[in-house]
């Protein structure tokens, strides 16, 4: 049951130095609410936060929590006033056991000043329980799924007693099938009157889990709503100031020659007779659900996977790839789902993750062109719009919808004639997404061919020109832009057309 206020800030500022992070920002929460704080990357969501677990002292402004004033001067001690905080990258240490992470650093001791394991496993196991959750204590925390981690996260939260807590982009990295596991914990938490503040780009969950929601755009307070009340047109209006009918861009037919061809290709018990065409001018958008073979099928065209049979055709010759080397010769570029892990080299600067696919290009007589490199990756980040100081700035440091412009750069500096995108508006706010969605549109408009793999049905519909929908390695059906809706492509996604 939602009740009165467990949490209040109000007038909260804090500046940096050349930057006015919050400005006089006002948010509060309700007893047993699940709570939506939304923003653009930038819009201060992560200071607010930091304010509240005390990494972080405001230059202004007042927080009571449980009626009380808040003026706790470190995170432990904001943890043992009840507030939890479970951020996108998990502070678990992957070689302890669950029971091991849930109590770290106030283990149970024995009057001699051993660990008591007995009584930890035990008080693990039941705060788990309490949750509904089965996970075995003593497994290692390495060898848990994503979803079973930030299950851990939570119940080593609800072990400090926290009445308040914070998730920050929980569904990143999660299958729908994780999602729901996950939606089902925080119903518990809403029922035991917990309150969970919810931090998501992805707004559809907002819709699903939240009770309430709270925009701040440039460090400024927008408006707090009650979800019900809202629509996604609102909401992403209430966000970025247009509505959802100026979130996609004009769909301009630029549709040219067959560029890639891909027939009969097949990697046994993964993929199975894959037969499609690609053409210049045009966003292809490739729609299906979790474990359909979208990525498998995008992988193999790039040489990253092995396939049993099939060919590939560039411009109606038929192609050899072995190997990503071999589908960047033939101007393939390809954007992975996990930019952070397989797209971009984090601790190198923007200039170095630009230019690492055409370093050859850049040399002459073995030696580097310093000042040709430079000219070009600035070009990129004027082009791009890439907010950072420099090009020397580590990709580490960067908002998510820039490492993502960083990425489209890279491949964008290789001059690919088929672009593959896998995920590109993945954990990045709809801001960025709009200029994603531009930047791809014109790449159409050069003679590219865009190849867009999407879990979003309404992003599906809203970019692409034609959509092939995948299940079970399959291609199931094709989609005229004009003719989509979401009915129609998850009938073929479930196989029943």
């Amino acid at each position: 049951m939602i009740s009165e206020n467990i949490l209040e800030m109000q007038g909260i500022s804090k500046r940096f130095p050349g930057v006015k992070a919050l400005d006089n920002v006002s948010f509060s929460c309700r007893q047993g609410e699940v709570h939506a704080l939304l923003g653009e990357n930038g819009a201060g969501k992560s200071t607010l936060i930091k304010i509240l677990s005390a990494a972080y002292t405001p230059d202004g402004g007042e927080i009571r929590f449980q009626g009380e004033l808040f003026r706790h001067q470190d995170p432990i001690a904001a943890q043992k006033a009840g507030i939890g905080v479970i951020y996108q990258e998990f502070n678990l240490v992957p070689h302890l056991t669950v029971a091991e992470n849930i109590f770290l650093g106030r283990e149970p001791l024995v009057s001699t000043g051993l660990i008591d394991k007995k009584h930890m496993i035990r008080e693990a196991g039941k705060v788990l329980q309490s949750l509904g959750l089965d996970i075995d204590v003593n497994s290692e925390a390495k060898r848990l799924s994503v979803a079973e981690q930030q299950m851990v996260e939570i119940a080593k939260a609800l072990s400090l007693n926290a009445e308040l807590i914070v998730m920050d982009e929980p569904t990143a990295t999660l299958t729908d099938r994780e999602i729901d596991y996950l939606f089902g914990t925080i119903r518990t938490l809403k029922e035991r009157g917990k309150t969970v503040i919810y931090i998501s780009h992805r707004l559809e969950e907002i819709f699903e889990i939240c009770d309430r929601v709270t925009v701040l755009k440039d460090g400024s307070y927008v408006g707090t709503r009650d979800v019900e009340s809202m629509d996604k047109d609102g909401l992403i209006s209430m966000m970025v100031g247009r509505t959802l009918a100026d979130y996609f861009p004009p769909k301009v037919s630029h549709k040219g020659k067959k560029v890639l061809e891909v027939r009969n290709l097949t990697r046994k018990g993964v993929l199975e007779d894959i037969s499609f065409e690609a053409y210049e001018g045009e966003i292809l958008g490739i729609s299906g659900l979790v474990g359909a073979g979208r990525t498998e099928m995008a992988r193999a065209i790039f040489g990253a996977d092995p396939v049993d049979s099939g060919e590939v055709l560039i411009d109606g010759e038929i192609v050899q790839i072995r190997n990503p080397r071999d589908a960047i010769e033939q101007k393939i570029g390809f954007a992975t789902e996990d930019r952070k892990q397989q797209g971009l080299i984090l601790g190198l600067s923007i200039q170095k993750n630009i230019t690492l696919p055409i370093l050859k290009s850049l040399k002459s007589w073995g030696l580097l062109r310093l000042g040709d490199e430079k000219s070009l990756v600035d070009t990129f980040i004027r082009k791009l719009k890439i907010a950072a100081k420099d090009q020397f700035v580590k990709v580490k440091t960067l908002s998510g919808g820039n490492q993502q412009k960083v990425v489209l750069a890279k491949w964008l500096a290789k001059d690919c004639k088929v672009l593959i995108l896998d995920e590109p508006t993945r954990g990045i706010d709809v801001g960025a997404k709009a200029e994603i969605y531009t930047l791809m549109r014109e790449l159409t408009a050069q003679g590219k061919a865009v190849i867009m793999i999407s879990s979003e049905l309404l992003e599906v519909i809203g970019v692409s020109d034609r959509i092939l929908v995948m299940n079970q390695g399959r291609i199931a059906g094709e989609v005229p832009a004009e003719k989509a809706t979401e009915e129609k492509i998850m009938q073929y996604a479930i196989g029943g057309v």
